[in-house]
């Protein structure tokens, strides 16, 4: 099984690499190379940094944002986001202006309420509540870091949320896709576990 994480910039590859290959990946290739995406059996999308400089990069790579909606909506290829690879799932996403997203699922990405004792962005150590069944999503605590967050426009696509000053997203999906905003590469056993499920997905 051959998995493709996609390097357009704005990952922390190597720690997302190396947290595949603990959680049972065998065949990792970190490409920009629209052609070993339609050669893999799984897709993920990291993500760090702002919205639209993200999804600037990954749209300046000629033919990728075609080919994943190909692999991804067309044919099913199971796909995973991460952190602000799960934001650019959404329709637009707020941060320094309005930026169009990838429109797979319903929402904006906006910046988290304020309020005078929260702290933003939301860092550190969170639980991971299931909103609805799936094979993927488990109760836990995960890593999170981040200061938008996924307001997803059909309840139906919310699969865990967090508490911080309320409720916000912890993860995202319909079909054969998943995004969670927190970092599996940097939540231990809870994010290998994760990673493994991810692996042996069988939408």
């Amino acid at each position: 099984m051959t998995l493709a994480l996609i390097d357009y910039g704005a990952g922390n590859l190597r720690s997302v690499e190396n947290a595949l290959l603990a959680a049972g990946a065998r065949d990792v290739v970190v490409t920009a190379d629209p052609e070993a995406v339609r050669a893999a059996d799984r897709i993920v999308l990291p993500g760090v940094g702002a919205f639209g400089a993200c999804m600037g990069a990954l749209s300046a790579l000629p033919g990728m944002v075609e080919t994943l909606n190909g692999r991804v909506i067309e044919q099913g290829t199971p796909f995973l986001g991460i952190c602000v690879g799960m934001q650019l799932m959404a329709d637009a996403g707020e941060e320094h202006g309005t930026h169009t997203g990838l429109g797979w699922i319903g929402g904006t990405v906006r910046l988290m309420p304020d309020a005078p004792d929260l702290k933003i962005p939301h860092m550190g150590w969170n639980g991971v509540m299931p909103a609805t069944t799936h094979p993927l999503i488990v109760p836990g605590e995960a890593y999170f870091l981040h200061s938008f967050a996924f307001d997803v426009a059909d309840p139906a696509t919310l699969l865990a949320a967090t508490d911080h000053g309320g409720p916000l997203t912890a993860a995202v999906g319909r079909d054969t896709m998943i995004g969670v905003q927190f970092h599996p590469e940097k939540s231990q056993a809870y994010g290998l576990a994760f990673l493994s499920r991810f692996l042996e997905w069988k939408p």
